[in-house]
């Protein structure tokens, strides 16, 4: 079944104390383009991410955003030797020119700027690089979820639609001939008029009759409607990306509609004419959002 190019999916992936959470946004849009917001040092996942999403996508404008939560805060704390043996000794020779016996505590010497810090581990990029992409991959099987459930119903509307466009045709098809029959006769009326001054012969009323025929002649028109029709019907069942060829093949139906109501000069087939127009242009809008 086609899927729709509208969806969005959310999923996380816990690793090395953290959780990190991808989520997804698809809407309409005639290729594929991808966007991402990454965490600021993961710029370097960015091509490997997008591979992911275009093995998997043919076309919609995706909006993907990355975030990364820690879970277990969990910093080491480390000391500065050095830094605190300066403080110790400026301290006694503040001391000293005071003229003091006051010693830095331990405790005042710890709240002491640059003392103690706290140190992060070096982070290893490539151990994040595999649960980023299984997040990526459960988004995107939400995305996929919702893509063809929504697909699934503009698949129905569609042929529901292309079912009354079949109506239409077969409505023209049985009135073709009472509509050559009325045009026959008012040509023959008409050469019956113009006989009293022009004589018109037997076989130049069949020339005339060949031609009108041939110029009102749509059988090919029906033809190649029915067989797009047909192909519509089978496109619709596969679940191959069809949204390109669908738009190419309502073109041609409109095309060939078009000469059906030039060729068929008649009112009743007009109005029937336009409501076909009516109908392909409904589809037309539906499947802008078929992948």
């Amino acid at each position: 079944m086609p899927r729709s190019m509208t969806g969005f999916g959310k999923a996380g992936a816990e690793c090395d104390g953290e959780m990190v959470t991808v989520e997804l946004t698809s809407v309409n849009h005639r290729y594929l383009d991808c966007s991402l917001r990454l965490p600021h040092g993961w710029t370097a996942f960015d091509p490997a991410l997008k591979k992911t999403v275009k093995d998997r996508l043919a076309r919609g404008k995706i909006s993907m955003t990355v975030v990364r939560r820690k879970i277990h805060a969990s910093p080491s704390v480390r000391f500065d030797i050095d830094l605190a043996k300066q403080y110790v000794e400026a301290s006694r020779e503040l001391s000293h020119l005071l003229g003091t016996f006051e010693n830095l505590t331990l405790d005042t010497l710890t709240q002491m700027d640059g003392v103690l810090y706290q140190e992060d581990a070096e982070e290893d990029l490539a151990a994040f690089e595999p649960h980023v992409q299984t997040a990526l991959r459960d988004a995107l099987d939400q995305l996929d979820e919702m893509r063809a459930h929504e697909g699934k119903a503009l698949a129905t509307d569609v042929n529901d639609r292309l079912a009354t466009l079949r109506g239409h045709l077969k409505t023209i098809q049985d009135e073709l001939p009472a509509i050559r029959t009325h045009h026959e006769n008012r040509l023959r009326t008409r050469i019956a008029e113009l006989n009293a001054d022009v004589a018109v012969t037997e076989e130049r009323l069949a020339v005339e009759m060949a031609i009108l025929a041939d110029k009102s002649d749509v059988s090919e028109e029906v033809t190649r409607l029915i067989a797009h029709f047909d192909h519509a019907d089978t496109m619709l069942v596969s679940d191959e990306p069809i949204g390109r060829k669908l738009d190419f093949l309502i073109q041609e139906m409109q095309r060939e509609i078009n000469t059906l109501g030039v060729k068929v000069r008649d009112s009743g087939t007009a109005h029937t004419v336009l409501e076909m127009k009516s109908e392909l242009e409904k589809i037309r809008e539906q499947i802008q959002n078929i992948e």
